[in-house]
């Protein structure tokens, strides 16, 4: 899973930041597998995620591209701790 979100960050890496051209679905795809790669590739070494860290950098980019994906996130780490 870790090699899989870093290829897709890897393959929309040209869609990072606010003066891409590219679609908002695909923008938004880029900077969510930005923002969970380094979580992902903790779980695969056997270390912990921070999800909360990972959940700062969803905001951050929200703020940037006007989303909402950080609370679908939230919701999701609160209903499963």
């Amino acid at each position: 899973m870790a090699l899989a979100v870093f290829q897709i960050r890897v393959l929309l890496s040209a869609y990072l930041g606010s003066d891409s051209a590219g679609d908002m679905p695909v923008r938004q795809a880029a900077h969510l597998a930005y923002a969970l790669h380094n979580e992902a590739l903790a779980t695969f070494e056997g270390r912990p995620a921070d999800m909360q860290s990972a959940i700062q950098r969803i905001a951050k980019a929200d703020e940037m591209l006007g989303g909402d994906l950080h609370r679908l996130f939230e919701q999701f780490l609160q209903a499963t701790t």
